[in-house]
């Protein structure tokens, strides 16, 4: 297959960095050892996976004793809410999450789950701009959930959420906070010591590490219950022989994104503007979505009106133009994106909204292809709804 012209998909995937996979390497080739294992081999590979946790903590700010590795985001999302919720019933109180209605379906569908297994699940509402209504926030936090969950940046929109102030308030209130930072590492500053005692996610594959690594930085061992059991590794919260050579993968690709975070931001901002004034100077009925609120840098979501969003994509494509409908994991659905809905988007205009990411391989001659492609892309899908009787 050969590789798009122009890739604005970076928040669904990124491809994996040179840096990252020469340190991957080692732990895929002659260093293979189980780091369970007491023999050299099992200990030299006890000694790679402990030097990644280091890595890992010291470039986020956090302990290495907190850092625990999974699958990746969605893992790392569902031991948050699930552990959350099940760890509040071992110790007698209720299975209650509450969670924003912009989040990721990772999200969304653990804290679905423990409703199903007697819980409750707060969904709590977001503005037209995507940012999460802090007085419904306060009034469940007086309720003592198990658990507070709200994402850093969205992964449709870009929104920024003011989590160090979400933090606060569920601290002050005693209860656990969470944070899916998958779309924060890198493009946003990040530092844990500005959010003591949160579970926050993190995954590989959005940077520049391959996909199958995540981690979930958890606080304390009875934070969460662990989903998975069989084992000791991770202090019994993720048991399982670790995933080695991923885990040296993100340590390292976290270590780089923090340290390129402030240069990389302020390109990645000035495409993402060149971008957004492009397509609004050559389709003036378009709607860049979440524009009222703090944005992270990479990303936007634009919607058209009269245009179905997968009919555009699939044009797009075939110009050399890689985008996506909003978070891949729910590609191919014929319903508006839950987060654009939960904005209170209209349905004919959310139908038409797809998503442009950036990422580090970006260029400005990547927007200019996507400026370039999208108006005759977008006559074509309108003319062919309107013979279908559907725009």
């Amino acid at each position: 297959m050969s590789t798009p012209l122009a890739y604005l998909d970076h928040a669904a995937s990124t491809p994996v960095r040179p840096e990252v996979r020469e340190a991957m390497r080692p732990w895929l080739d002659e260093r293979f050892g189980n780091p369970s294992s007491a023999h050299a081999a099992g200990r030299a590979a006890r000694v790679g996976l402990d030097a990644a946790r280091r890595e890992l903590a010291e470039a986020l700010g956090t302990e290495p004793a907190h850092v625990v590795f999974t699958s990746g985001g969605t893992e790392a999302d569902n031991l948050a809410v699930t552990g959350a919720a099940l760890a509040a019933r071992e110790h007698g109180r209720r299975m209650h999450v509450a969670v924003a209605a912009s989040e990721h379906k990772a999200v969304l569908a653990p804290a679905h789950f423990v409703a199903a297994l007697g819980g409750e699940e707060t969904v709590l509402p977001v503005d037209g701009a995507g940012l999460v209504d802090l007085a419904a926030v306060d009034a469940v936090l007086a309720r003592g959930p198990a658990l507070l969950s709200v994402m850093w940046v969205n992964n449709e929109v870009g929104t920024i959420q003011p989590v160090a102030e979400l933090a606060a308030r569920a601290r002050a209130a005693g209860v656990p906070f969470h944070t899916d930072a998958v779309q924060a590492v890198g493009k946003l500053p990040v530092s844990l010591r500005e959010l003591p005692g949160a579970l926050v996610t993190l995954s590989g594959h959005k940077l520049g590490a391959p996909k199958g690594i995540g981690a979930l930085v958890v606080p304390g061992r009875h934070a969460v219950a662990p989903l998975v059991r069989g084992g000791s590794q991770q202090l019994g919260i993720r048991p399982g022989t670790e995933n080695v050579a991923g885990a040296v993968a993100l340590g390292c690709a976290v270590r780089l994104a923090q340290a390129e975070q402030r240069a990389l931001a302020a390109r990645l901002e000035a495409l993402r503007r060149e971008l957004e004034a492009g397509i609004l100077a050559a389709v003036p009925d378009a709607v860049v979505l979440g524009a009222g609120a703090p944005r992270a840098p990479h990303v936007t979501m634009i919607a058209f009106p009269g245009a179905e969003a997968g009919a555009l994509l699939a044009q797009l494509d075939l110009e050399g133009v890689a985008a996506s409908a909003g978070s891949a994991c729910t590609t191919g659905s014929p319903e508006p994106s839950h987060v654009v809905s939960a904005m209170g988007v209209p349905p004919e205009l959310a139908l038409g909204a797809i998503r442009l990411s950036l990422g580090r391989e970006s260029t400005a001659d990547d927007v200019a292809r996507v400026v370039a492609a999208l108006p005759g892309a977008l006559v074509r899908v309108r003319r062919l709804q309107e013979a279908l009787g559907r725009g």
